[in-house]
């Protein structure tokens, strides 16, 4: 098994999980499997009609919550005051004549580091392929691109472990912490970690296609835990995203 490990951070975020085509379109709190694999697929030059998701089943996938993020919603318009004809198309090929009205989610300064494990055939190409995307990745809506460091390692033999010992935190170190102090910080898994109490989430954002006439998902099991890091992950705000940058260049320089 191999890894890689992905910071998905940016002023705004957007994970869908029951809104499609939906005037309220949600966001998820964290980001969900449809998502990263979609975003794992545009690196790779995927098409929505191309089928073949089945290649990142074998994918394990951790998050690590940074920062959740504040939930902001737009109030959003489309053809307002205008004629008919120049108002948003219906599916049966005329107009709905009236604005369309839609309330969109999002997280706002959210900060998500992401474990991927799996086989050494599926990940390099992976890996070559988020650090050279064929199509520009985003967070969850177009209008969400990610901020850098985006891929922090693109090949480890233990990302997991790596969320729980060299990642560092987007956190700012708490006030008189020392080397032995700890941060509470949340985890979502697709496995239940060993000894501990999890909250167990089921949710139908397993891919299985991304057709435009024929999306359809199947269900998985996450496991939501509260563990305890180090707090020498933790930096002072203006040290932050440097701490970050020396960690995503230290493999380049190896």
């Amino acid at each position: 098994m191999s890894g890689l490990l992905l910071r998905l951070a940016g002023p705004l975020q957007s994970w869908g999980e029951r809104s499609a085509f939906n005037p309220v379109r949600d966001t998820a709190s964290f980001p969900t499997r449809s998502a990263l694999v979609g975003l794992f697929a545009a690196a790779e030059g995927i098409g929505r009609d191309d089928g073949g998701l089945d290649r990142y089943d074998t994918l394990r996938i951790t998050v690590r919550v940074d920062r959740p993020g504040i939930r902001l919603t737009d109030y959003h318009t489309v053809g307002g005051g205008q004629p008919k004809a120049r108002t948003a198309a219906t599916s049966g090929g005329s107009n709905k004549g009236a604005a369309v009205i839609t309330e969109r989610h999002y997280l706002s300064d959210a900060v998500f580091v992401v474990a991927v494990s799996g086989p050494k055939q599926s990940l390099a190409p992976l890996a070559g392929a988020l650090r050279r995307p064929h199509w520009a990745p985003y967070l969850g809506r177009r209008s969400c691109p990610p901020d850098e460091p985006f891929v922090l390692r693109h090949t480890i033999d233990d990302p997991e472990r790596e969320l729980l010992t060299g990642v560092p935190l987007s956190r700012t170190t708490p006030r008189g912490g020392g080397a032995d102090d700890t941060v509470a910080v949340e985890f979502l898994r697709e496995e239940a970690p060993a000894g501990s109490t999890a909250d167990r989430l089921d949710l139908y954002d397993m891919p299985v296609s991304f057709a435009r006439h024929g999306r359809s998902h199947g269900m998985r099991s996450l496991y939501r835990t509260l563990e305890d890091l180090p707090a020498t992950l933790t930096s002072p705000q203006p040290q932050q995203l440097q701490r970050l940058i020396d960690y995503a260049q230290t493999e380049d320089r190896a």
